[in-house]
């Protein structure tokens, strides 16, 4: 299959199925391909990863995002 082609098919995919490539890809490559032209600072990614391991560690906090898009509307 030629990349042309893989392309195509990608939309065509479910979002589980997306997901399994994107973690191929960054077992493959590693995660530095997510970075490319990051405007994110060091000091705004610390943070995000800070907030991401409370979460990690009290799911309990968190709200679907369904529920945090109808509190923002």
């Amino acid at each position: 299959m030629s990349k042309t082609e893989i392309l195509e098919e990608l939309p065509k995919l479910t979002p589980e199925d997306r997901y399994e490539i994107r973690l191929k890809l960054a077992e493959l490559d590693g995660d530095v391909w997510l970075d490319d032209d990051d405007p994110l600072t060091d000091e705004e990614k610390g943070l995000l990863e800070t907030r991401l391991a409370d979460m990690e560690h009290h799911p309990e906090k968190s709200i679907p995002w369904e529920e945090a898009k109808r509190r923002i509307g």
